[in-house]
């Protein structure tokens, strides 16, 4: 490998490098010790040394070095891990470089010019590899030939960091360095002659943790099924443990059954993965978690600034984040201030005069007449024009769609699908309506608002609380670019005013920016939807009077009409999330304070941008926000976590609380209370909030003698929380300590535990969703265990082996697919039942055939492995699941005789052998096909083969007619030749080869003889003892029924299965050969040593050929 010229003292050298070849430029040196046999403590101390000092030495122990006549100081510009490898760089300079070194008259002119055409080399390769997208390519591209060199993997590994650090073993460390790639942790380690590899895929990682181990702290422990490894003493830790949490994170969700999460489309391709990449990521997640805004969103500009806060009158300093629609504004103590301004609200964006007091100002005008300064602003005349121009394009679109909604509107009928209730029409008329008609009649306003309508107002004075919002309004603004700041947390505390309520949960959540961009979407959806029928509808069925059933608007068919509309309408409009269970207690809840449509893209915005994996298939977001809290759990109240070692019930009680937002289990009034807190803060709302319920109740908790009682306190607890609007309970129902009021239990929550930041919560996820994912993969293992072990014999250790070398050989097409044969896609895959979950192709069957067969067939395994592929993809699909795999080979391992005979017979047949297949023969061991044969029989008596080959047919056609035989195609003589020849090949190199030979040579001449009897009886009219004898091989052909294609070809001749069967168990040694067991478990052991690294050294050797 080039290396970019570095210099080096050529005395000083010479202490630990010798000298095999010099000219008047180079020197090509070794490393002194290497490649010495007999463990000569030079090259153990050299080794080692190199290791510790993390030098290139052990990577690359042959280099070149230029020089010039003379000095004692040269350059490093080529290195090798193998003496061809550096001759090679050498003879390219002697050929091509040293010739013209020889024209300069200045000895220091020739080597500045051999330099800068090194750097030049070095320059192209860059270019055109990994090294391109990296910072600093010059480090990473001999990073990258060290990982290359020690782990062999294929090129198309990507390697996406690298850290010094040492990895424990008991309580002895080892320094090495650890290579993070796109699929893989690994480590290497050369100490005192010992070498250590670890190789380690992401998709076996079942968690990571920070942790100690003796006197020090920061460890990452990462845990497999297997066993834990311990890395310590890095350099830089934090940035390590992000790391590694990204790539298993992005690893998992790429490549095992995420249950619906959706994974950026940059993250989807391996090549993609830099360091840089990842940390853009991770950013782009969080300020869409931060601010609440659609996951299409992309992260454009991070900048730093101060933004004018009239209410402090002041600057105050933070970040400020630009997205593809959005301008957000965030404090550097997260909650503190936060704005956030939608683009399709912007009326300009300005640059100002700057000043000594206002340096760099940009202004930002919105539509309510109000105006944003941001001061301090780096590269403000490009930030100005990025956002000028998106501006202008998002004009232009919203045009456009005004333009569209218009010409729909002319087009629309008069009577249209639809109709607008409630504007003229009273609530006592309401119940005049008929079901269909209310089925089709689309609320303008909110039920609580219709329940009211009859109702004489007693005062049109504003409430408290009101007046309150109201003067908030008037000083922080109102609408979506509304000042988030600690004032309007503890007005959201108190309880927002019914009046307000649908409005502030469309401001805090954005939800009214999606209205506005989209303003026939809803209709359209309730117009598609309509009348339609499938799972999703029958479930909100299902689930409609379930729906607050106590609520009044939900005891008549107008609210249960306007719900069956918004659930058919979301299922509609997102098929892959359709209905989960507690949607519809969400959407009750909206609809009671929002309009219809408002209430729809309130659904929108919680499903898909506030809690965005929380409804998917496998529900994966709640059960991550699930562990999550398990850990705060430990963090925040270790003394509950001391007296209750296991805290996965108390874990599994919260699942209902993230799922329904405490909808479920406070009382109505409290849990709308806690509904305001989410709309505000997000998820993080929640957490808080647990954690305060567990807090409050932490005496009995502790004092709990079993999970039932703890579960019991905690339900009595959520039912006793009231707001002052709700009738208190009776002493008798509330409990010696009375009701909680929701506002003391939401401000203690934030008391005690607002230091909890969404940034903390995302990396938290990060991890936790690693265990997560894990816990279903081992219950998909289980699942699919469970049902393909009674059909096999294997034993479950055995079997779950098999599981995972066949998930491996799956996962390796998925590492590096553009070499390999295509494996299914993700989705396809998803599709599946839990058992079709893993599937391999043709080529990664071969190589499981190579690893696994009991009786391997030298160049021939191949075809073989082929042929038996085929047989196995009855669907067509090119792919082979686990469940073929296993009973294929459980038939090889544990089959009887017949089944181990009839297998191999079949591959010889269609479909298994294509008849475009190399139809060359092979040259039979028969000597002849008319020589009498005989068998001895156990009593002494000499038996002919006719007459002992008639007595098997004659028991295998009884056998059939139990229904113990299948039916199967008869062989013509090409196939049958197909057949000898393989089990030729599975001769060689048995101990009773020879012995094997001749009785393959019996065989074939028997069946030969039998197949030219059936042949002569089917078309000659002579001989009447032919006619007997091909009449009665005829017949007892007939028993397996059917016959080949090729078998209508005059002058071929055609046997049964039942034919050869009865002639292979003329042969004991046959038999015994087939019967012979074979320790499955130490082909499994030998299998998973070489499966890896035979396989990426295969597909290595296809890269490089292709």
């Amino acid at each position: 490998m080039w290396l970019t010229p570095d210099e080096v003292a050529l005395k000083n050298a010479l202490k630990l490098w010798v000298t095999e070849k010099s000219n008047d430029y180079f020197l090509l040196q070794r490393r002194r010790g290497h490649g010495d046999t007999g463990g000569k403590i030079t090259g153990m101390l050299v080794g080692a040394l190199d290791t510790v000092l993390d030098s290139n030495a052990r990577v690359a122990p042959f280099r070149i070095l230029l020089r010039v006549p003379g000095s004692q100081v040269g350059w490093v510009i080529a290195s090798g891990a193998s003496s061809e490898e550096v001759q090679k760089h050498w003879r390219w300079l002697d050929q091509n470089l040293l010739p013209y070194m020889a024209v300069f008259e200045n000895k220091q002119d020739a080597a500045s010019f051999a330099q800068g055409k090194v750097k030049g080399l070095i320059a192209e390769e860059v270019l055109g590899g990994q090294a391109a997208l990296e910072d600093d390519p010059r480090q990473f591209r001999e990073a990258l030939a060290r990982f290359t060199q020690h782990f062999a993997l294929p090129p198309l590994e990507k390697l996406v960091a690298q850290y010094t650090c040492c990895c424990w073993k008991g309580h002895v460390p080892r320094q090495g360095m650890l290579y993070l790639s796109a699929n893989h942790l690994a480590f290497y380690s050369f100490l005192l002659g010992k070498e250590v590899k670890l190789l380690i895929a992401w998709v076996e990682v079942t968690g990571l943790e920070r942790t100690s181990l003796g006197l020090l702290t920061d460890v990452i422990r990462v845990r497999t099924r297997q066993r834990q490894r311990d890395f310590s003493m890095f350099l830089n830790v934090d940035e390590a443990m992000t790391v590694m949490s990204q790539l298993a994170d992005v690893a998992l969700c790429r490549l095992l059954d995420a249950g619906g999460l959706e994974l950026n489309p940059t993250l989807q391709q391996p090549t993609n993965l830099t360091k840089r990449v990842l940390e853009h990521r991770a950013l782009c997640q969080y300020v869409l978690s931060l601010f609440g805004l659609p996951r299409s969103e992309e992260l454009r500009d991070v900048l730093s600034c101060s933004v004018w806060t009239p209410y402090a009158r002041c600057h105050t300093p933070g970040k400020l984040y630009v997205t593809d629609n959005y301008v957000g504004f965030s404090s550097h103590q997260e909650g503190h201030c936060t704005l956030l301004i939608p683009l399709a609200e912007v009326l300009s964006i300005e640059k100002a005069e700057s000043t000594s007091a206002l340096p760099n100002p940009v202004i930002i005008s919105v539509k309510s007449k109000r105006a944003f300064q941001l001061i301090e602003v780096g590269q403000r005349d490009e930030l100005v024009e990025r956002l000028g121009d998106r501006l202008r394009a998002l004009t232009w679109r919203q045009a456009v769609v005004r333009g569209q909604s218009q010409r729909k509107k002319s087009l629309i009928s008069p009577t249209p699908y639809y109709t607008f209730c409630f504007d003229t029409v009273s609530s006592e008329e309401i119940s005049d309506l008929s079901e269909d008609m209310l089925r089709c009649t689309v609320l303008t306003e909110s039920l609580i608002t219709t329940l009211q309508a009859g109702q004489v107002e007693s005062a049109t004075h504003m409430c408290p609380q009101q007046r309150l919002w109201e003067d908030h309004f008037a000083e922080f603004g109102r609408g979506v670019h509304m000042f988030h700041t600690e004032k309007i947390r503890k007005l959201v505390v108190m309880g927002i005013p019914e009046s307000l309520r649908g409005e502030l949960w469309l401001t805090f959540s954005d939800a009214c920016s999606s209205l506005a961009d989209n303003p026939d979407y809803y209709s359209d959806m309730v117009e598609q939807s309509l009348g339609q029928t499938n799972i999703a509808t029958e479930e909100i069925e299902r689930d409609l009077h379930r729906s607050l059933p106590e609520h009044a608007a939900f005891q008549n068919e107008t609210g249960i009409a306007a719900l069956r509309r918004v659930l058919t309408a979301y299922a509609h409009r997102n098929p892959s999330i359709g209905y989960c269970q507690s949607m519809n207690i969400l959407a009750s809840v909206l609809l009671l304070y929002t309009r219809e449509e408002e209430a729809f893209w309130l659904l929108v915005t919680v499903c898909e941008r506030m809690l965005p994996d929380y409804f998917n298939r496998r529900v994966i977001g709640a059960q991550v926000d699930q562990s999550v809290f398990e850990e705060l759990i430990q963090e925040r109240l270790p003394h509950i976590a001391d007296h209750i070692p296991d805290l996965n019930p108390l874990a599994s009680v919260s699942l209902s609380w993230f799922l329904t937002l405490f909808l479920s289990v406070l009382p109505f009034r409290s849990a709308v209370c806690v509904l305001d807190c989410f709309f505000y803060h997000g998820i993080k709302a929640i957490f808080q909030l647990g954690l305060a319920v567990l807090d409050a109740n932490a005496a009995q908790l502790c004092a709990s003698t079993d999970d039932g009682q703890a579960l019991m306190t905690l339900t009595s607890f959520l039912e006793q929380v009231r707001d002052d609007e709700e009738p208190c309970v009776c002493a008798e129902q509330a409990g010696p300590a009375g009701h909680t009021h929701i506002t003391a239990l939401i401000n203690d929550a934030y008391e005690k535990f607002g230091d909890l930041t969404v940034r903390q919560l995302e990396m938290m996820r990060c991890r936790h969703r690693i265990q997560v994912l894990q816990g279903h993969e081992d219950t998909t293992k289980e699942n699919t265990l469970r049902l393909v072990s009674p059909d096999v014999s294997f034993s479950q250790e055995d079997l779950s082996s098999l599981y995972d070398l066949f998930k491996t050989e799956h996962f390796i097409s998925l590492y590096w697919g553009e070499v390999v044969c295509p494996a299914l896609t993700l989705p396809q895959v998803r599709s599946r039942a839990c058992i079709e979950q893993y599937h391999v192709d043709c080529a990664q069957f071969k190589s499981l055939y190579q690893l696994l067969a009991p009786w391997q067939s030298g160049s021939h395994t191949d075809t073989v492995a082929q042929r038996t592929f085929f047989l196995l993809d009855e669907d067509g699909d090119n792919h082979v699941s686990f469940t073929q795999f296993a009973k294929w080979l459980d038939t090889l391992y544990y089959g009887e005789l017949n089944d181990k005979v009839r297998l191999l017979y079949r591959l010889h047949i269609p479909p298994a052998l294509n008849v475009n297949e190399d139809r060359s023969s092979v040259k039979s061991p028969i000597l002849s096909t008319t020589r009498p044969l005989f068998v001895e029989l156990p009593n002494g008596e000499m038996k002919s083969y006719e007459d002992q080959l008639k007595q098997m047919l004659n028991d295998l056609a009884k056998e059939k007619d139990k229904g113990l035989e299948k039916n199967l195609l008869h062989m013509n003589q090409r196939e049958f030749v197909q057949f000898c020849k393989t089990f030729c090949s599975m001769f060689h190199g048995d101990s009773s080869e020879n012995e094997l030979f001749q009785a393959i040579a019996v065989v074939t001449s028997l069946v030969l003889q039998i197949g030219e009897a059936r042949n002569k009886g089917g078309t000659s009219e002579t001989g009447s003892e032919t006619r007997e004898e091909g009449g009665s091989f005829h017949q007892a052909a007939s028993c397996s029924g059917g016959g080949s294609s090729e078998a209508k070809v005059e002058g071929d001749w055609t046997v049964c299965f039942e034919q050869i069967l009865a002639s292979l168990l003329t042969e004991q040694v046959l038999v015994n050969f087939l019967e012979r067991p074979v320790d499955l478990s130490a082909k499994i052991s030998s299998a998973k040593e070489k499966q890896y690294q035979e396989r990426a050294g295969l597909l290595e050797l296809q890269h490089r050929t292709s």
